[in-house]
Protein backbone atom coordinates (compact mmCIF):
# COMPACT_ATOMS: atom_id res chain seq x y z
CA UNK A 1 0.00 0.00 0.00
CA UNK A 2 1.15 3.21 -0.90
CA UNK A 3 -0.09 6.51 0.79
CA UNK A 4 0.68 10.17 -0.37
CA UNK A 5 -0.17 13.18 1.96
CA UNK A 6 -0.87 16.73 0.69
CA UNK A 7 -0.98 19.06 3.44
CA UNK A 8 -0.08 23.30 3.77
CA UNK A 9 2.71 22.52 6.15
CA UNK A 10 5.79 19.92 7.22
CA UNK A 11 6.38 18.69 9.82
CA UNK A 12 5.65 22.10 11.80
CA UNK A 13 2.43 23.67 13.24
CA UNK A 14 -0.20 21.56 14.41
CA UNK A 15 -1.38 19.83 10.79
CA UNK A 16 2.22 19.42 9.89
CA UNK A 17 3.13 17.40 12.75
CA UNK A 18 0.00 15.25 12.37
CA UNK A 19 1.04 14.67 9.04
CA UNK A 20 4.75 13.85 10.24
CA UNK A 21 3.30 11.46 12.44
CA UNK A 22 1.50 9.46 10.11
CA UNK A 23 4.22 9.19 7.63
CA UNK A 24 6.13 7.83 10.07
CA UNK A 25 4.13 5.38 11.25
CA UNK A 26 3.70 3.88 7.81
CA UNK A 27 7.17 3.17 7.36
CA UNK A 28 7.43 1.73 11.21
CA UNK A 29 4.51 -0.73 9.19
CA UNK A 30 6.25 -1.09 6.04
CA UNK A 31 4.32 0.95 4.25
CA UNK A 32 5.18 3.33 0.97
CA UNK A 33 4.35 7.28 2.72
CA UNK A 34 4.80 9.95 0.04
CA UNK A 35 4.02 13.62 1.69
CA UNK A 36 3.92 16.67 -0.60
CA UNK A 37 3.50 19.94 1.14
CA UNK A 38 3.53 23.47 0.15
CA UNK A 39 4.71 26.00 2.36
CA UNK A 40 8.11 26.31 4.23
CA UNK A 41 11.42 25.84 4.22
CA UNK A 42 12.65 22.91 1.60
CA UNK A 43 13.09 19.16 3.53
CA UNK A 44 15.13 16.99 1.77
CA UNK A 45 14.34 13.81 3.67
CA UNK A 46 13.45 10.95 0.94
CA UNK A 47 9.60 10.85 -0.21
CA UNK A 48 8.76 14.06 0.87
CA UNK A 49 8.08 16.83 -1.83
CA UNK A 50 7.64 20.92 -1.91
CA UNK A 51 5.36 21.41 -4.79
CA UNK A 52 5.36 25.53 -4.22
CA UNK A 53 7.41 28.61 -3.06
CA UNK A 54 6.99 32.03 -1.91
CA UNK A 55 6.37 33.82 -5.02
CA UNK A 56 3.60 31.48 -6.28
CA UNK A 57 1.93 32.11 -2.89
CA UNK A 58 2.06 35.77 -2.67
CA UNK A 59 0.74 35.69 -6.30
CA UNK A 60 -2.48 33.76 -5.56
CA UNK A 61 -3.13 35.69 -2.17
CA UNK A 62 -2.73 38.53 -3.82
CA UNK A 63 -5.25 37.49 -7.38
CA UNK A 64 -7.45 35.87 -4.60
CA UNK A 65 -7.69 39.26 -3.14
CA UNK A 66 -8.99 40.98 -6.47
CA UNK A 67 -11.34 38.18 -7.68
CA UNK A 68 -12.59 37.55 -3.70
CA UNK A 69 -12.26 33.87 -5.26
CA UNK A 70 -9.82 32.23 -2.07
CA UNK A 71 -9.07 28.99 -3.77
CA UNK A 72 -8.62 29.22 -7.06
CA UNK A 73 -5.27 30.18 -9.23
CA UNK A 74 -1.91 28.37 -8.38
CA UNK A 75 -1.60 26.49 -11.86
CA UNK A 76 1.82 25.99 -11.71
CA UNK A 77 2.10 24.44 -8.56
CA UNK A 78 -1.20 22.42 -8.43
CA UNK A 79 0.25 20.99 -12.52
CA UNK A 80 3.53 19.73 -10.23
CA UNK A 81 1.45 18.54 -7.48
CA UNK A 82 -0.47 16.39 -9.98
CA UNK A 83 2.83 15.36 -11.90
CA UNK A 84 4.04 13.94 -8.70
CA UNK A 85 1.00 12.07 -7.83
CA UNK A 86 0.88 10.47 -11.53
CA UNK A 87 4.74 9.69 -11.05
CA UNK A 88 3.90 8.11 -7.55
CA UNK A 89 1.25 6.47 -8.33
CA UNK A 90 -0.22 6.61 -4.98
CA UNK A 91 -3.13 3.85 -3.90
CA UNK A 92 -4.63 6.28 -1.44
CA UNK A 93 -4.47 10.55 -1.83
CA UNK A 94 -4.63 12.09 2.07
CA UNK A 95 -5.44 15.33 2.22
CA UNK A 96 -5.14 18.09 4.88
CA UNK A 97 -4.97 21.39 5.18
CA UNK A 98 -4.71 22.98 1.34
CA UNK A 99 -5.88 26.27 2.04
CA UNK A 100 -2.10 28.17 1.59
CA UNK A 101 -2.31 29.53 -1.55
CA UNK A 102 -0.60 26.78 -3.26
CA UNK A 103 -3.34 24.73 -4.39
CA UNK A 104 -6.51 25.38 -6.54
CA UNK A 105 -8.49 23.22 -4.48
CA UNK A 106 -11.61 23.18 -6.92
CA UNK A 107 -9.40 21.77 -9.56
CA UNK A 108 -7.62 19.57 -7.40
CA UNK A 109 -10.50 17.27 -5.99
CA UNK A 110 -12.02 17.47 -9.22
CA UNK A 111 -8.98 15.92 -10.85
CA UNK A 112 -9.02 13.10 -8.00
CA UNK A 113 -12.55 13.00 -8.84
CA UNK A 114 -12.80 12.64 -12.26
CA UNK A 115 -9.73 10.30 -12.07
CA UNK A 116 -11.43 7.92 -9.84
CA UNK A 117 -8.39 8.08 -7.30
CA UNK A 118 -8.89 6.73 -3.92
CA UNK A 119 -9.07 9.98 -2.08
CA UNK A 120 -9.37 10.78 2.48
CA UNK A 121 -9.96 14.17 3.52
CA UNK A 122 -9.53 14.84 6.84
CA UNK A 123 -11.47 18.00 8.23
CA UNK A 124 -8.83 20.09 10.11
CA UNK A 125 -11.12 23.19 9.99
CA UNK A 126 -14.16 24.37 8.37
CA UNK A 127 -13.20 25.72 4.79
CA UNK A 128 -13.71 22.48 2.77
CA UNK A 129 -17.50 23.07 3.32
CA UNK A 130 -17.83 26.50 3.77
CA UNK A 131 -15.64 27.09 0.19
CA UNK A 132 -14.91 30.46 2.17
CA UNK A 133 -14.15 30.71 5.69
CA UNK A 134 -11.92 28.69 8.48
CA UNK A 135 -14.26 29.50 11.05
CA UNK A 136 -17.88 30.36 10.53
CA UNK A 137 -18.28 30.82 14.10
CA UNK A 138 -22.14 31.80 14.31
CA UNK A 139 -22.96 32.09 10.22
CA UNK A 140 -24.95 28.99 8.68
CA UNK A 141 -24.69 30.59 4.99
CA UNK A 142 -22.83 27.50 3.84
CA UNK A 143 -25.61 25.31 4.42
CA UNK A 144 -27.27 27.56 1.59
CA UNK A 145 -24.65 28.90 -0.53
CA UNK A 146 -22.76 31.22 1.07
CA UNK A 147 -23.83 34.63 -0.32
CA UNK A 148 -23.70 38.14 1.09
CA UNK A 149 -21.08 37.61 3.30
CA UNK A 150 -20.93 39.78 6.54
CA UNK A 151 -17.45 39.07 7.01
CA UNK A 152 -16.07 38.96 3.31
CA UNK A 153 -13.66 41.59 4.27
CA UNK A 154 -12.21 39.74 7.28
CA UNK A 155 -12.41 36.43 6.20
CA UNK A 156 -11.67 35.96 2.38
CA UNK A 157 -9.78 39.17 2.16
CA UNK A 158 -11.19 40.43 -0.61
CA UNK A 159 -10.85 44.23 -2.29
CA UNK A 160 -13.79 44.49 -4.17
CA UNK A 161 -15.34 41.33 -5.34
CA UNK A 162 -18.03 39.68 -3.07
CA UNK A 163 -17.92 35.73 -4.56
CA UNK A 164 -18.22 33.55 -1.72
CA UNK A 165 -21.36 32.05 -3.25
CA UNK A 166 -19.44 31.80 -6.57
CA UNK A 167 -16.71 29.89 -4.54
CA UNK A 168 -19.32 27.84 -2.72
CA UNK A 169 -20.95 26.81 -6.12
CA UNK A 170 -17.35 25.93 -7.85
CA UNK A 171 -16.43 24.10 -4.28
CA UNK A 172 -19.60 22.21 -4.59
CA UNK A 173 -19.40 21.01 -8.37
CA UNK A 174 -15.64 19.41 -7.25
CA UNK A 175 -17.26 17.19 -5.04
CA UNK A 176 -19.71 16.03 -7.03
CA UNK A 177 -19.96 12.57 -7.54
CA UNK A 178 -16.74 11.93 -5.88
CA UNK A 179 -17.13 7.76 -5.45
CA UNK A 180 -13.72 7.04 -3.85
CA UNK A 181 -14.11 9.45 -1.06
CA UNK A 182 -14.11 9.24 2.87
CA UNK A 183 -14.25 12.70 5.47
CA UNK A 184 -12.62 12.25 8.42
CA UNK A 185 -13.45 15.18 11.36
CA UNK A 186 -11.05 15.35 13.75
CA UNK A 187 -13.78 16.05 16.52
CA UNK A 188 -17.70 14.95 16.55
CA UNK A 189 -18.52 18.42 16.34
CA UNK A 190 -17.03 19.22 12.87
CA UNK A 191 -17.94 16.16 12.08
CA UNK A 192 -21.85 16.82 12.70
CA UNK A 193 -21.26 20.33 10.64
CA UNK A 194 -19.46 18.53 8.25
CA UNK A 195 -22.34 15.99 7.53
CA UNK A 196 -25.20 19.19 7.64
CA UNK A 197 -23.15 21.02 4.37
CA UNK A 198 -24.36 20.51 0.96
CA UNK A 199 -20.60 20.30 -0.55
CA UNK A 200 -20.18 17.00 1.66
CA UNK A 201 -23.21 15.79 3.30
CA UNK A 202 -23.10 12.95 0.58
CA UNK A 203 -20.10 11.15 1.74
CA UNK A 204 -19.52 8.52 4.48
CA UNK A 205 -18.19 10.61 7.79
CA UNK A 206 -16.28 9.26 10.67
CA UNK A 207 -14.59 10.94 13.50
CA UNK A 208 -10.10 10.22 14.13
CA UNK A 209 -8.98 12.45 16.94
CA UNK A 210 -5.68 13.95 16.13
CA UNK A 211 -2.80 12.40 17.63
CA UNK A 212 0.33 13.87 19.81
CA UNK A 213 3.53 12.41 20.08
CA UNK A 214 3.75 11.29 23.43
CA UNK A 215 7.32 10.43 23.14
CA UNK A 216 7.54 14.43 23.40
CA UNK A 217 4.60 15.69 25.16
CA UNK A 218 4.73 14.00 28.78
CA UNK A 219 5.74 14.95 32.34
CA UNK A 220 9.30 16.50 32.76
CA UNK A 221 11.24 17.33 35.98
CA UNK A 222 10.99 21.20 35.59
CA UNK A 223 12.43 22.42 38.82
CA UNK A 224 15.57 23.61 36.98
CA UNK A 225 13.25 25.47 34.63
CA UNK A 226 11.32 27.21 37.14
CA UNK A 227 14.02 28.53 39.14
CA UNK A 228 15.79 29.87 36.11
CA UNK A 229 12.39 31.94 35.71
CA UNK A 230 12.23 32.65 39.20
CA UNK A 231 8.81 31.00 39.69
CA UNK A 232 9.42 28.22 42.38
CA UNK A 233 6.73 29.88 45.34
CA UNK A 234 4.20 30.93 42.37
CA UNK A 235 1.16 28.63 40.65
CA UNK A 236 1.52 28.71 36.92
CA UNK A 237 -0.65 29.45 33.95
CA UNK A 238 -0.04 28.59 30.76
CA UNK A 239 -1.66 30.11 27.81
CA UNK A 240 -0.04 28.80 24.26
CA UNK A 241 -1.39 29.91 20.68
CA UNK A 242 0.26 30.46 16.99
CA UNK A 243 -0.54 34.96 17.55
CA UNK A 244 -1.47 36.65 21.16
CA UNK A 245 -3.92 39.34 20.69
CA UNK A 246 -4.91 41.78 22.46
CA UNK A 247 -8.08 42.58 20.70
CA UNK A 248 -11.19 41.33 22.11
CA UNK A 249 -13.00 39.87 18.72
CA UNK A 250 -9.52 38.03 18.45
CA UNK A 251 -10.45 34.42 17.82
CA UNK A 252 -7.82 33.07 19.99
CA UNK A 253 -9.35 35.06 22.74
CA UNK A 254 -5.68 36.98 23.93
CA UNK A 255 -8.03 39.92 25.38
CA UNK A 256 -9.53 37.43 28.12
CA UNK A 257 -6.20 36.04 29.57
CA UNK A 258 -5.21 40.07 29.75
CA UNK A 259 -8.29 40.35 31.51
CA UNK A 260 -7.88 36.73 33.64
CA UNK A 261 -4.57 37.74 34.86
CA UNK A 262 -6.10 41.25 36.01
CA UNK A 263 -8.52 39.16 38.27
CA UNK A 264 -5.62 37.12 39.36
CA UNK A 265 -3.88 39.92 40.55
CA UNK A 266 -3.22 39.02 44.47
CA UNK A 267 -3.36 35.69 43.94
CA UNK A 268 0.45 34.74 43.56
CA UNK A 269 0.11 33.23 39.92
CA UNK A 270 2.04 34.13 36.91
CA UNK A 271 0.74 33.17 33.28
CA UNK A 272 2.67 32.24 30.64
CA UNK A 273 2.16 33.31 27.53
CA UNK A 274 3.92 30.81 24.00
CA UNK A 275 3.00 32.52 20.82
CA UNK A 276 3.82 35.43 18.50
CA UNK A 277 3.28 38.85 19.91
CA UNK A 278 3.88 42.48 18.81
CA UNK A 279 6.26 44.28 19.98
CA UNK A 280 3.70 47.47 21.22
CA UNK A 281 1.27 45.14 23.28
CA UNK A 282 0.99 45.67 27.14
CA UNK A 283 0.27 43.20 29.41
CA UNK A 284 0.11 42.73 33.33
CA UNK A 285 3.11 42.31 34.88
CA UNK A 286 1.45 38.84 35.77
CA UNK A 287 1.80 37.48 32.18
CA UNK A 288 5.04 36.81 30.61
CA UNK A 289 5.27 36.93 27.07
CA UNK A 290 7.62 33.78 25.84
CA UNK A 291 6.96 34.27 21.95
CA UNK A 292 6.91 31.48 19.80
CA UNK A 293 8.61 28.46 20.89
CA UNK A 294 9.76 26.07 17.82
CA UNK A 295 11.34 23.64 20.65
CA UNK A 296 8.95 21.19 20.80
CA UNK A 297 10.86 19.42 23.85
CA UNK A 298 10.67 23.20 25.73
CA UNK A 299 7.41 23.39 24.77
CA UNK A 300 6.26 20.09 26.73
CA UNK A 301 8.18 21.89 29.53
CA UNK A 302 6.40 24.43 29.96
CA UNK A 303 2.92 22.62 29.84
CA UNK A 304 4.29 20.14 32.55
CA UNK A 305 5.82 23.14 34.59
CA UNK A 306 2.60 24.41 35.10
CA UNK A 307 -0.96 23.78 37.48
CA UNK A 308 -3.21 24.68 34.70
CA UNK A 309 -4.01 25.61 30.81
CA UNK A 310 -6.26 27.87 29.81
CA UNK A 311 -7.86 28.09 26.43
CA UNK A 312 -9.93 30.90 25.69
CA UNK A 313 -10.49 30.52 21.96
CA UNK A 314 -14.00 31.72 20.22
CA UNK A 315 -14.01 28.70 17.88
CA UNK A 316 -11.59 25.54 17.72
CA UNK A 317 -12.36 22.23 15.76
CA UNK A 318 -10.09 19.91 18.04
CA UNK A 319 -7.62 22.13 19.70
CA UNK A 320 -4.16 20.44 19.59
CA UNK A 321 -3.21 22.96 22.85
CA UNK A 322 -5.69 20.87 24.72
CA UNK A 323 -4.47 17.71 24.13
CA UNK A 324 -0.61 18.37 24.38
CA UNK A 325 -1.60 19.64 27.97
CA UNK A 326 -3.32 16.89 29.32
CA UNK A 327 -0.24 14.39 27.49
CA UNK A 328 1.94 16.42 29.86
CA UNK A 329 -0.43 15.92 32.87
CA UNK A 330 -1.76 19.28 33.06
CA UNK A 331 -5.52 19.97 33.71
CA UNK A 332 -7.48 22.35 31.09
CA UNK A 333 -9.88 25.33 31.84
CA UNK A 334 -11.72 27.40 29.20
CA UNK A 335 -14.44 28.38 27.43
CA UNK A 336 -16.84 26.56 25.34
CA UNK A 337 -15.50 26.65 21.65
CA UNK A 338 -17.20 23.75 20.05
CA UNK A 339 -14.64 20.84 19.84
CA UNK A 340 -12.94 21.43 22.83
CA UNK A 341 -15.08 20.39 25.66
CA UNK A 342 -16.13 17.71 23.28
CA UNK A 343 -12.26 15.39 23.01
CA UNK A 344 -11.21 16.66 26.55
CA UNK A 345 -10.54 14.70 29.34
CA UNK A 346 -13.71 15.84 31.64
CA UNK A 347 -12.25 14.95 34.68
CA UNK A 348 -9.76 16.75 34.29
CA UNK A 349 -11.59 19.87 32.75
CA UNK A 350 -13.68 22.49 32.79
CA UNK A 351 -15.55 25.15 29.85
CA UNK A 352 -17.25 27.77 30.59
CA UNK A 353 -19.51 30.27 28.30
CA UNK A 354 -17.60 32.04 26.12
CA UNK A 355 -16.79 35.33 27.76
CA UNK A 356 -17.89 34.54 31.03
CA UNK A 357 -14.98 35.63 32.62
CA UNK A 358 -16.57 35.49 36.20
CA UNK A 359 -16.94 31.66 35.77
CA UNK A 360 -13.70 31.51 34.13
CA UNK A 361 -11.97 33.48 37.00
CA UNK A 362 -14.10 30.51 39.79
CA UNK A 363 -13.01 27.24 37.91
CA UNK A 364 -9.28 28.65 37.37
CA UNK A 365 -8.75 29.09 41.20
CA UNK A 366 -10.49 25.82 41.91
CA UNK A 367 -8.15 23.85 39.41
CA UNK A 368 -5.09 25.95 40.73
CA UNK A 369 -6.18 24.84 44.30
CA UNK A 370 -6.41 20.75 43.17
CA UNK A 371 -3.03 18.88 43.42
CA UNK A 372 -2.44 17.40 40.03
CA UNK A 373 -3.26 13.75 39.03
CA UNK A 374 -0.78 11.24 37.34
CA UNK A 375 -3.88 9.75 36.03
CA UNK A 376 -4.51 13.06 33.44
CA UNK A 377 -0.97 11.50 31.48
CA UNK A 378 -2.01 7.96 31.47
CA UNK A 379 -5.49 8.38 29.90
CA UNK A 380 -4.16 11.20 27.82
CA UNK A 381 -1.14 8.85 26.63
CA UNK A 382 -4.06 6.40 25.06
CA UNK A 383 -6.74 8.57 24.31
CA UNK A 384 -4.11 11.19 22.09
CA UNK A 385 -1.25 9.02 21.29
CA UNK A 386 -0.37 9.63 17.22
CA UNK A 387 -0.06 5.30 17.16
CA UNK A 388 -4.25 4.80 18.00
CA UNK A 389 -4.19 7.83 15.31
CA UNK A 390 -2.59 6.20 12.50
CA UNK A 391 -3.97 2.60 13.49
CA UNK A 392 -6.97 4.05 12.49
CA UNK A 393 -6.32 5.83 9.53
CA UNK A 394 -4.67 2.67 7.89
CA UNK A 395 -8.24 1.06 8.61
CA UNK A 396 -9.96 3.64 6.62
CA UNK A 397 -7.31 3.10 3.43
CA UNK A 398 -7.62 -0.34 3.77
CA UNK A 399 -11.51 -0.17 3.50
CA UNK A 400 -11.25 2.08 0.78
CA UNK A 401 -8.53 0.02 -1.33
CA UNK A 402 -11.26 -2.93 -0.46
Amino acid sequence: MKVLQVNNVYPVGSTGKIVHEIHNELLKEKYNSIVCYGNGIKIKDDNVYKFSNTIIQKYNALTNRITGIMYGGCYFSTNKLIKIILKEKPDIVHIHCINGHTVNIYRFIHWLNTNNIKTVLTLHAEFMYTANCSHSLECDKWKTGCGNCDRKKEETKSLLLANTNLSWKKMYESFKGFKNLKIISVSPWLMKRAKEAPILNQFEHRVILNGVNTDIFKSYDTHDLKKKLKLDNKKIIFHATPTFNNKKNHIKGGYYIIELAKKLKNKNVQILVAGEYKSDIKVPENITLLGKINDQHLLAKYYSMSDLFVLTSKKETFSMTTAESFCCGTPVVGFKAGAPEQIAIKEYSSFVEYGDMEQLYKETILFLNNKKNKKIEEIAKEKYSKESMSKEYIKVYKELLC
